[in-house]
């Protein structure tokens, strides 16, 4: 089952469960006490963290756990909850980033308000922080997501300054 049918952007949803996976039902489960639109809303923004996590081809344990900590702090899910989320993000990502990046940002940025992108992108600053070092990728990464979610260039290099000493271009070696 692909993201953009379990948050319900592409074909419609099946009533039955076939075609998912064990871990989608497992959050399906674990997520049930949600309404529906909140449900769709971490997981767009859990997914959009591992699209930028994803970025250099690796999502180290530093990233996911911080992922795990800015899913948390969304809706105080639980931390099997929000380890649940961030596994089915990181799969998705791995597997199927390349034709879902860009229409599940931008569905993010439909379900979102502005406030709600400036926590998101500062969620990516952070993720990509975790370990140590922001990538020239990452930061690549960052910029586009920004710019897809409705922010300049300007304003997103202006969070990114914030992150200045951890910039792979600024380090030394």
């Amino acid at each position: 089952m692909s993201l953009l049918r379990f948050i319900g952007l592409g074909e419609a949803r099946e009533e039955t469960a076939t075609g998912d996976t064990a871990t989608v039902r497992r959050i399906a489960a674990k997520l049930e006490h949600l309404d529906p639109e909140t449900a769709k809303y971490l997981a767009a923004f859990a997914y959009v963290l591992a699209r930028m996590a994803h970025a250099d081809l690796e999502i180290d344990d530093a990233e996911t756990q911080a992922m795990e900590r800015a899913v948390r702090g969304l809706n105080s899910l639980s931390e099997a909850e929000a380890t649940l989320v961030v596994e089915i993000a990181k799969s998705q990502a791995r597997l199927l980033g390349g034709t879902e990046n860009y229409v599940v940002t931008r569905e993010f940025r439909r379900i979102s308000t502005r406030d709600q992108r400036g926590a998101l992108l500062q969620s990516l600053y952070a993720v990509a922080a975790a370990d140590g070092t922001i990538s020239s990728v990452e930061s690549a990464e960052i910029v586009t997501i920004a710019e897809e979610l409705g922010f300049t260039r300007a304003e997103a290099n202006s969070l990114r300054s914030q992150y200045r000493d951890k910039l792979a271009e600024f380090q030394t070696k």
